[in-house]
C-alpha cells in the first residue's frame, strides 16, 4: 500500500501483524534568532527556518477517528503547528505497547527532531498529506 495521506497511514497501522502505538510530534516552523537576511527572506516566502516541537502525544491507531479528528484535538492544546511527525512502535505477542512504554521513545523523537534529523519520520502537512522535507 502506497501511503499518501495520514488516513492511509492509519489504515496501514491497523493492518500490521502486531498492534501499533503511534508517536506524534507537532512542530512549528521558526526563524532562528541568528538568521541571515537571505534566510529571513526565504522564511517570509514560506521556505526554510527550523522546526521546533510544540506538542507530542502517543495513541493507538484505533483511538484516532481521522486526521480531522486529530486536528481538532490538537487545536485544544492552544499551540499552532505546521508539520506533524509520525513514528510507530510495534507491539509484541498481540499486545500494543502501552503509554508508559512510549514515554522514552517519544522523548527521543522530540530530541531527534530538535537536532534536525527528521528523515526517519513520516511528515504530514496540515491538510493530511504526507510530505517530504528537504534541508536547504
Amino acid at each position: 500500500m502506497e501511503l499518501k495521506t495520514f488516513n492511509d497511514l492509519l489504515t496501514a497501522a491497523t493492518q500490521q501483524s502486531e498492534p501499533q502505538r503511534l508517536l506524534f510530534v507537532f512542530a512549528k516552523a521558526e526563524l532562528p534568532a541568528d538568521a541571515t537576511e537571505l534566510e529571513k527572506q526565504r522564511f517570509e516566502c514560506g521556505e526554510g527556518g527550523a522546526l521546533a516541537p510544540v506538542v507530542c502525544v502517543d495513541k493507538r491507531p484505533e483511538e484516532i477517528e481521522s486526521f480531522n479528528a486529530l486536528i481538532e484535538e490538537s487545536a485544544q492544546t492552544g499551540h499552532s503547528w505546521d508539520i506533524l511527525f509520525v513514528s510507530a512502535m510495534n507491539g509484541r505477542g498481540g499486545h500494543a505497547p502501552n503509554a508508559d512504554e512510549a514515554v522514552q521513545p517519544l522523548k527521543m523523537m522530540v530530541e531527534t527532531i530538535k537536532s534536525g534529523r527528521i528523515a526517519q519520520f513520516l511528515a504530514v502537512d496540515r491538510e493530511g498529506q504526507l510530505v517530504q522535507l528537504t534541508r536547504g
